[in-house]
C-alpha cells in the first residue's frame, strides 16, 4: 500500500483529485484503475475526475494535464478542471501566474492570479457548429446544436430547466446513434434574458448529471451567441455558482474563447492505494 498525496480542489462545483505526478508516482499502467478507486463520492476520496501535473515532453509548454474521469477514462481536457490545475501547478512550482499547457486537445492558455481564489483559461475555439433539427430523443423530436470546444458537446434550448429529467435525457443524448463511436457530453440551456443563461449538464465519463462544466458553459454561451443573438461575455448560471466566457464572433465562428470563474482549494490529503 502506498499513500499518494493529492489536493481536493474544484471549479464551481466540479471537484477533482489533483496529483503532481512529474516525478511519477503514479504509473501509466495504473491511472484508470486509480480514477476509478479514488473517484467515488461517500466510498472513497470523491471526485468528477483525477487530474495530474506531468512533465511536458515540450519545451514550450510549463507542463502536461492529465485528466481521468471517474470511469477511468482518460478525457482530452476540462474547462473547470483546467482552471483549478493552473492553480496547482502554481502551487506545486510547475508554473507561474501565465501557463502554457498541453493536453490532449492541444495547447491551453491559463491564467492563476496569486491569490488561487481563480483562474482563466482559453479554450481552443470550435471549428464549426453542426445543427440536428428534429433528432428524436426518446420519442421526442428535439433540435440539438452540436460543438467541440476541446471535448464534444450537444447543446438543446429548453423551457424550464426545473422540469427536466436531466440524467435520463442526457444518458439518451450521449449515447445517441447520431454521436458514435465516441459519444458526447449533453447540455441543457434555459435563457434567462440580456447575456445569461442557466445550463445543466449530463457529462460522458462521469455519466450522471455535475454540478458544472466548463467546457459545456463555453459550448453553450457560443451557441447561444450563434442561435439567439447574445453577446459576449455570457454569464453561464451553473447548479454551483456562476462562470463568464469571453470570445469574438466573426463571420459565424468564435475566435480566443476564454473561460473564467472561481477555484476553490478544499483540503490536501493522502490517498491510500
Amino acid at each position: 500500500m502506498r499513500a499518494i498525496p493529492f489536493v481536493k480542489m474544484n471549479g464551481t462545483g466540479n471537484d477533482f483529485l489533483m496529483i503532481d505526478n512529474r516525478a511519477g508516482l503514479l504509473k501509466e499502467a495504473e491511472l484508470a484503475a486509480f480514477a476509478r478507486a479514488a473517484c467515488p463520492h461517500r466510498l472513497s476520496a470523491g471526485g468528477d475526475g483525477v487530474i495530474l501535473v506531468e512533465a511536458s515532453a515540450s519545451r514550450g509548454h510549463d507542463y502536461r494535464m492529465r485528466i481521468f474521469n471517474s470511469d477511468g477514462s482518460e478525457a482530452e481536457m476540462c474547462g473547470n478542471g483546467s482552471r483549478c490545475v493552473s492553480v496547482f501547478a502554481r502551487r506545486v512550482e510547475a508554473a507561474g501566474e501565465a501557463q502554457v499547457i498541453e493536453t490532449l486537445a492541444g495547447t491551453l492558455h491559463a491564467e492563476a492570479p496569486a491569490d488561487g481564489l481563480s483562474a482563466r483559461v482559453q479554450l481552443s475555439p470550435p471549428s464549426r457548429m453542426d445543427v440536428h433539427p428534429r433528432l428524436d430523443v426518446l420519442g421526442e423530436p428535439r433540435d440539438v446544436y452540436f460543438m467541440n470546444t476541446g471535448v464534444p458537446h450537444a447543446v438543446i434550448f429548453v423551457a424550464d430547466l426545473a422540469k427536466l429529467d436531466v440524467k435520463r435525457v442526457g444518458a439518451a443524448i450521449r449515447y445517441h446513434e447520431a454521436f458514435k463511436p465516441k459519444g458526447t457530453n449533453a447540455n441543457f440551456v434555459q435563457l434567462l434574458g440580456g447575456n445569461e443563461i442557466r445550463i445543466r449538464t449530463y457529462e460522458r465519463g462521469v455519466e450522471d448529471e455535475t454540478l458544472a462544466c466548463g467546457t459545456g458553459a463555453t459550448a453553450c454561451a457560443i451557441v447561444a451567441a450563434r442561435v439567439q443573438d447574445l453577446k459576449s461575455p455570457v454569464t453561464v448560471h451553473v447548479n454551483a455558482g456562476s462562470l463568464r466566457i469571453h470570445f469574438k464572433l466573426e463571420g459565424g465562428l468564435a475566435s480566443r474563447p476564454y473561460l473564467e470563474g472561481p477555484v476553490q482549494t478544499v483540503y490536501k490529503g493522502e490517498y491510500f492505494w
